[in-house]
C-alpha cells in the first residue's frame, strides 16, 4: 500500500523550498481553527495569526483557501485514518478495519469539518472536483487496489468492478451520516463491509 500524501501537494512552485515544521504549524492551525470556530471564521488571516506564519508565506505555498482547508484536512486525515499497510492483515480484514475506523471518526469533529469543507468547495466552485483531487482521490484509488487484491487472491468473492465495491462500502456511510440514517457504528461498518465484499472466511 503506498504512504499518505502530505498536505498541499500540487504544481511544483519556485523559490524555497517548503519548512516541513512551517508548514505542520499552518495546517495544524487550519484544522483547529474548523474544528473549533467553523470555516466562515477559518480565514487566511486567523490562520496566519494562529500559526504566527505571515500571509505571504500561506499564499505562497497554497493557491486558495479552499486548498488550504482541504489540505489541512488531509494532514489530520493521514494521522487519525491511516491507510492499512499490506503487512497488516487480508484485504477484506484490512477494510473492515479501515471503514470501521471511519465509521467511528464521521460521529466526531472528523465529519463535521470533512461536510464543512465538501460544502465550501461546493459553494466557492460549484462542485466537489477540488475536494476530489486534493483528498479523496489518493486514498479511493489506494483502498480500490486493496480491494482489487482481494478479488484476485481469492478472499474477496464479491464481483464486480473494485471502484464500485468501495463506493458502495464508503458512499453508503457517508450518505447515512449526512442524512442521519441510523447510527452509524464500527460495528455497523464492518458488517457492511462483508455484505458488499463477501470475504472467503
Amino acid at each position: 500500500m503506498v504512504m499518505e500524501k502530505s498536505g498541499g501537494e500540487g504544481a511544483p512552485r519556485r523559490g524555497r523550498p517548503r519548512s516541513i515544521e512551517t508548514s505542520n504549524a499552518i495546517l495544524e492551525s487550519a484544522y483547529a481553527l474548523m474544528a473549533a470556530t467553523g470555516l466562515t471564521t477559518t480565514t487566511i488571516d486567523a490562520v496566519a495569526r494562529h500559526s504566527s506564519v505571515s500571509k505571504m508565506t500561506i499564499y505562497k505555498w497554497w493557491p486558495s483557501r479552499e486548498a488550504l482547508l482541504i489540505d489541512a484536512f488531509l494532514n489530520h486525515a493521514a494521522q487519525m485514518l491511516p491507510l492499512p499497510p499490506a503487512s497488516s492483515g487480508t484485504p477484506a480484514a484490512r477494510a473492515r478495519r479501515h471503514a470501521a475506523a471511519y465509521a467511528e471518526a464521521l460521529q466526531g469533529e472528523f465529519g463535521k469539518v470533512q461536510l464543512a469543507v465538501i460544502s465550501e468547495c461546493i459553494s466557492k466552485t460549484g462542485s466537489a472536483e477540488l475536494f476530489y483531487t486534493r483528498y479523496l482521490q489518493f486514498r479511493r484509488d489506494a483502498l480500490v487496489d486493496m480491494i482489487a487484491e482481494g478479488q484476485k487472491d481469492g478472499s474477496i468473492l464479491a464481483e464486480g468492478p473494485p471502484e464500485d465495491l468501495y463506493d458502495a462500502i464508503y458512499g453508503s456511510l457517508f450518505y447515512r451520516y449526512v442524512f442521519g440514517i441510523t447510527p452509524i457504528t464500527p460495528a455497523y461498518a464492518r458488517s457492511l463491509v462483508d455484505l458488499v465484499l463477501r470475504p472467503n472466511g
